[in-house]
């Protein structure tokens, strides 16, 4: 009989990742995906620990599971529930103090047990089951080969953890040391991807540019692969026609890289390359390793190989001691790089964290006051290269329906999203598109009636020019 599996996943894309992987190993007995937790057998809720009040989301949705367990029991059937990811890795056993219906409290680097954790709960004895630990074998080395039909776009994990230690983050705690996949590995996992209908896969890593991964034993450079090399392999594979990846950290940025940048046209010219701030000072706070001129430099690199390479960050205002003087220097850092989208947030201490106990901490009026004048100076660079790419023809890789019968939403190489009237029948190819329209968040555009030719284009180039 079909068991109904629910999966709530809450945060980066590596959750996206690790809860399709999850669904897999869980098809095997019998478990199906359903829209909705009402009804499910098992029901995990698989979290992020990085924002602001992560894990009281988590206790308020716990609230509604719970009244639906509630409702399952009196039927005469049972819901397990489970809490998986950064927040069980951070909270553990305390979730089973705070919400005692909790069967299953597991990290991200277990859940390759959770058949078998799932078994020990469905006993009469109603077994809970607590497991964040670090095991010494990747969990990887235990997980089957990926099943998923992903879709035209697919997540792929190619390193995991961080040894950075920024002292605002939660990462090297939760995911723990770095740990990088062999290369033969990932290059199989990306040809079943692509066999299973994948054009474009986005390489995942808390510190993906970090990658040093053993090479495949008949693969040149033998020994060891940095991440410019598996993007060059990957790229060879029949059917897969984008990459990208993400997170990448400023001090990873090798020559390697940036060559794969300028050579391969398979890897898509947009990075998010977090900086976080534009003071020297708050960066060494931090322990960012990195001063904002050495950013500059790494972006000038990027540029160099790549003219109209678009870029994405991520920025903190307001960390302890920050300045009036700091703060500006992050706004003279963005007026003169340009972003075409990026990420601000208000500092908020996570517990455990070495800036959690900082005496200096920002009042949070001024706080509100930084990020709102941040954001709009990054909302004005969005804009500006949204309405750069008016009257240019982008080649869009179309993944789904839009909201409106007969119309498609795609990506361009920019990681815009762009809506044209098309077919689903176009679904998973790459249509020269005409932009029409720029919103704040998306393109509009018109298929072309003609072949031509889908080069890359270069935008941001000539935006900034």
């Amino acid at each position: 009989m079909t068991k109904h599996l629910f999966i709530k996943t809450y945060g980066c894309q590596m959750n996206v990742y690790d809860s399709a992987r999850m669904a897999e190993l869980m098809t095997p007995l019998g478990y199906a995906l359903a829209a909705s937790p009402e009804g499910a057998d098992l029901v995990i809720l698989n979290t992020c620990h990085i924002r602001d009040k992560a894990a009281e989301k988590v206790f308020s949705e716990l609230g509604t599971i719970r009244r639906l367990k509630e409702a399952r029991a009196r039927q005469g059937g049972r819901m397990i529930v489970a809490v998986a990811g950064c927040v069980a890795q951070a909270e553990g056993a305390e979730i089973f103090e705070r919400a005692p219906f909790v069967d299953l409290v597991f990290g991200p680097q277990t859940y390759h047990n959770l058949p078998e954790m799932v078994a020990r709960a469905s006993r009469a004895a109603g077994e809970r089951v607590l497991d964040t630990s670090f095991p010494a074998e990747p969990k990887f080395d235990f997980l089957p080969p990926t099943t998923t039909a992903p879709g035209v776009s697919a997540f792929l994990t190619v390193q995991e953890g961080c040894d950075k230690f920024c002292t605002f983050c939660v990462v090297p705690y939760t995911r723990g040391a770095e740990y990088s996949r062999p290369a033969a590995e990932i290059i199989a996992e990306a040809r079943l991807l692509v066999a299973g209908g994948a054009r474009e896969i986005t390489l995942l890593g808390q510190n993906v540019n970090a990658y040093h991964g053993h090479a495949p034993p008949d693969g040149p450079n033998g020994g060891e692969w940095r991440l410019g090399e598996l993007i060059r392999a990957l790229a060879r594979i029949p059917g897969l026609a984008r990459l990208r990846y993400t997170t990448s950290h400023p001090r990873d940025v090798d020559d390697g890289l940036v060559a794969a940048h300028r050579d391969v046209p398979e890897l898509m010219p947009f990075l998010h390359l977090p900086v976080q701030s534009g003071s020297d000072r708050v960066l060494a706070a931090m322990n960012r390793r990195h001063t904002a001129d050495q950013y500059r430099q790494t972006v000038g690199r990027l540029r160099g190989a790549r003219p109209d390479l678009a870029l994405s960050s991520d920025f903190i205002v307001g960390f302890p001691g920050e300045s009036a003087a700091d703060f500006q220097a992050t706004l003279d850092l963005v007026g003169e790089i340009g972003f075409a989208q990026a990420f601000s947030f208000k500092y908020s201490p996570r517990p455990g964290t070495p800036a959690a106990s900082a005496g200096d901490q920002v009042p949070e009026p001024v706080k509100t006051e930084r990020l709102a004048a941040l954001q709009a100076l990054l909302r004005e660079q969005q804009r500006a290269f949204g309405q750069s790419s008016i009257g240019r023809t982008l080649p869009v890789l179309f993944e789904k329906p839009g909201r409106h019968p007969g119309q498609l939403v795609g990506r361009s190489p920019y990681s815009q999203s762009v809506h044209a009237e098309a077919g689903a029948e176009r679904i998973g190819d790459i249509v020269p598109v005409t932009i029409l329209d720029a919103q704040p968040n998306s393109l509009a555009g018109a298929i072309e009636p003609e072949p031509r030719s889908l080069a890359e284009p270069r935008l941001l180039a000539e935006h900034r020019a």
